[in-house]
Order: structure tokens, then sequence, then C-alpha cells
């Protein structure tokens, strides 16, 4: 189940016909609409996105930042049972959705991207969980207890905003959590929960692995 879809029939069918239902190597419970090669599906969404002016198709992939995160909530249920939960820069959904089968009693998915709504809502709906989305870039106007944030640090340009504004979150009482696999910046006030060695793609990273932190960060 879902609410607040984010998009239309159109955006749908085009997830659905450029993706196929998988599952990222650190998070087996969770399925996912996952493109199999970034390449093509980066050339087959070009004119589409273009033409909607709608952002690259980072929906489509499991980010080792995100899967780092994800099997954390699921592995420390706790931190989010029965929480208002808020994923900033969800992506494909799948820390909202580990959070959501982790217990949390409310999850709420924010992306700038109306096509990473639409992919949430899906993947969402295969793993019957039910997660709310909304376009937007921060928390700021949510009433959460725990805020999540997998692989969002790889802008250069937006990186310092989005970090003070998580920040600003955890002086307010938020439990902050990220997972950052070491991109163009990463927060230097946060304790480190756990780093793991994440399975990956060279086509995507140039690497077959990635290391990735989990990390709280401090007010």
């Amino acid at each position: 189940m879902t609410e607040g879809a984010g998009g239309g029939d159109d955006a749908r069918a085009f997830i659905l016909a450029h993706t196929a239902k998988a599952r990222a190597p650190l998070v087996p419970e969770l399925i996912l609409h996952l493109a199999s090669e970034a390449t093509p599906l980066w050339k087959a969404t070009e004119a589409w996105l273009h033409d909607r002016g709608i952002e690259p198709p980072y929906w489509a992939f499991a980010w080792a930042g995100g899967q780092a995160l994800a099997r954390y909530v699921l592995d420390t249920p706790a931190m989010v049972e029965g929480r208002t939960v808020v994923d900033v820069g969800t992506g494909s959904g799948l820390v909202a959705i580990a959070a959501k089968r982790a217990g949390a009693a409310r999850v709420i998915a924010l992306d700038r991207d109306p096509m990473a709504l639409v992919a949430t809502t899906l993947n969402a709906e295969a793993n019957d969980e039910s997660v709310e989305t909304r376009l937007a870039t921060h928390a700021r106007d949510v009433d959460a207890d725990v805020i999540l944030a997998g692989d969002v640090f790889y802008d250069r340009h937006e990186s310092p905003k989005l970090l003070a504004d998580l920040t600003e979150a955890a002086r307010r009482g938020a439990l902050v959590v990220v997972g950052c696999p070491g991109r163009v910046a990463s927060p230097l006030a946060a304790t480190l929960l756990r780093a793991v060695e994440v399975p990956d793609s060279l086509e995507l990273e140039g690497k077959e692995s990635v290391v990735s932190r989990v990390m709280r960060l401090s007010a």
C-alpha cells in the first residue's frame, strides 16, 4: 500500500518498462524495480526525462550508501520502531521501505525528483508496505523522530546545504542517521555506527565493491 504516489500512469509504465524486479545484495529481504545496466537506461530515458524536466534515473539503482543504511535499519529495528521516520533523497525508496519493514509507525519519503517518488511507490507496493511520498529536498516541515539519508552527499554544491539542514534537525532533537560511501562531501561531526563493504557495479562506481559508513550526525 502507498500514499501520495507522486506521479501519473505514464511514469509508472515507463519505470516498469525499463526495470525489472531484483534484490539489492545487502538487502535481499526487499524487492525493487531496478535497472540491470546503467548506460542503456540512461540513454533510453534521456529524451523522455528531458522533455518533462526530470532528473537522471538515480531511482533505478540501489546505491551503496542506501544499501548500507537500509541494512543497518533492518538490523537495529528499535531505532525506528513505532516512530515517524523521514527518508531524505529517497531515490528507489529502499531506505524508506526498510524503515517501514523494521516497524516504523509512519514513513515519509522525500525526493526532488517526481520519478523517484513513483519508483518508491512501486517498490513499496512490491513489498506490501505503506510509504508516504513528498516532493521535497529537506525535512524542515516534517515533525520526525528519525531522519535517514542514504548516499545523498554526491553533489559538491548541494551537499553542504543538505548537511546543514540535517545537522539542524539533529540539533532540534531528531535522530539523524546517514549512509555515506565517501563521495565529494561527507559529514565530519558524526559518530560511526557501522562500516560495511557493499558489492557494487563497475559501470556505476568503477569498482566491484564500495565501503560505506553508517553514521549518526551530531548536533
